[in-house]
């Protein structure tokens, strides 16, 4: 029997499993042990390249499963990832695709308990100052994903300098770059200070009343985290005026304020709860460009790094757009620029959060929002990117496959067009790419001529 370091790393797991793999070593005569454990690493026999084992070619997906699977704090993670290699590696290659085989689906379970961690983490975690520009949080996972999920508070607090103990391991970042420690008990990190009351405050603004039905209270705020979270002693005031306020979201526009100027229309939008992407999201994403503009193009919602930024059109999409507006004359600095809805939805996977269109009464909740912008800047052409701006601003009989690049006359215009959105540019294949972008082109190219011609 061969002993092998069940340390939770990739790179670790994959460097011990080729060494036993070049040696024909099979799953049954591996005893992956925890780190720390009595034994040496290999201690039987000094292991050597075997010329009879098969050469190991696995799928990039498998890898990416692994990369999730080997941080599952359930003792066997290490042999479920190193048999399922052996059996790739001897010739069972549709293996993966095989979801009821009990190996498969062993590590499909154990990579969604990984991933759904890393999120609670990112919902979790909870910063106490401890001096005037440093702050620390204390959490505990149930796995080992403290490496996988911390980029994302780089991301969200580049300029704060912050640490995150945990009983395994701990990390600070010093804003230059992450160094991780070793890990400390709940007894060891600061205790709770002043900062508790900005995030009663922040959750107090944030609470969503319709998950008042005690089912989905404890998805969305589980009860082993509440006392790690300062915002939790606030749910008993909120829970009583709970139906007031759900009687409010059921009217969406009962929060657009009657004054019509753009950045009092922003402030406001900066506080909706009409539906539920406004917990996820990191802010709300209002429109930009000034209030008198003759052009409006209106997106479908913002992506992760308009999320981030705070600004419409920022990211890929933004670039393919900008690249399309200075092909036919257009400048952007001119143009109102905007989303049928406000906030980013999308879906955890690791380390990146994937775009999710909106839903039919997610586009409705936020439709208020883009007819007040419309209604203040009166513009003379507007143009949908997509088919879920055409959803809001003309209803679902509109199909862009049949009627992009036609106007119709609105409320908000007599010149509305569909085209395509930037997005679909970058998703469809390169032999149908240059269409897209000479078809997106020329729809933009007869916005500029009406807007010559009105």
């Amino acid at each position: 029997m061969q002993r092998a370091d069940a340390t939770p790393d990739l790179d670790a797991w994959r460097g011990t499993a080729r060494v036993l793999l070049a040696a024909n070593v099979a799953p049954a005569d591996v005893s992956w042990a925890a780190p720390g454990s009595t034994g040496v690493l290999f201690a039987d026999v000094a292991l050597v390249a075997d010329p009879a084992a098969p050469r190991a070619h696995v799928p990039a997906r498998f890898v990416e499963l692994a990369a999730d699977g080997v941080l599952h704090r359930e003792p066997g993670a290490h042999a479920l990832l190193y048999r399922l290699l052996w059996r790739l590696a001897h010739g069972e290659h549709e293996l993966l695709a095989d979801a009821v085989d009990p190996d498969v689906r062993a590590l499909a379970l154990r990579v969604g308990a990984v991933r759904r961690d890393v999120h609670k983490m990112h919902a979790f975690v909870r910063f106490h100052a401890v001096d005037d520009d440093q702050y620390v949080a204390w959490y505990a996972p149930d796995h080992h994903i403290l490496a996988r999920g911390v980029e994302h508070f780089v991301a969200r607090f580049p300029a704060m300098r912050w640490a995150i103990l945990t009983p395994d391991r701990s990390v600070a970042w010093d804003g230059a770059a992450l160094v991780f420690s070793p890990g400390v008990p709940r007894h060891a990190a600061p205790s709770p200070d002043e900062l508790e009351d900005l995030w009663r405050t922040y959750y107090a603004s944030t609470y969503n009343p319709a998950r008042t039905n005690p089912k989905l209270m404890r998805q969305h705020m589980p009860a082993r985290f509440w006392p790690q979270l300062p915002e939790s002693s606030a749910i008993p005031e909120l829970l009583a005026r709970a139906a007031p306020r759900v009687e409010a979201m059921l009217d969406p526009a009962a929060s657009v304020p009657a004054a019509r100027s753009l950045p009092v229309l922003a402030a406001a939008a900066r506080g909706c709860t009409a539906c539920d992407l406004c917990g996820p999201a990191t802010q709300t994403v209002f429109g930009e460009g000034p209030e008198g503009a003759a052009l409006v193009l209106v997106g479908e919602q913002p992506g992760d790094q308009e999320d981030l930024a705070g600004r419409p059109f920022v990211g890929p999409a933004g670039q393919v757009l900008d690249a399309a507006l200075r092909a036919v004359g257009l400048p952007r600095e001119r143009i109102y620029l905007t989303n049928a809805v406000k906030h980013f939805r999308f879906e955890p996977r690791g380390k990146k959060r994937i775009h999710q269109r909106p839903t039919a009464s997610q586009i409705r909740a936020c439709k208020p929002w883009v007819a007040a912008e419309l209604e203040t800047i009166r513009p003379r052409v507007i143009v949908c990117l997509g088919a879920t701006a055409a959803l809001s601003l003309i209803g679902s009989r509109f199909r862009i496959s049949a009627e992009r690049g036609r106007w119709v006359t609105t409320h908000w215009a007599d010149a509305l067009m569909v085209t395509h959105h930037p997005a679909a540019v970058l998703r469809v294949d390169e032999v149908d790419r240059p269409r897209y972008e000479a078809e997106l082109r020329a729809d933009l190219a007869l916005a500029a001529a009406k807007l010559d011609g009105l």
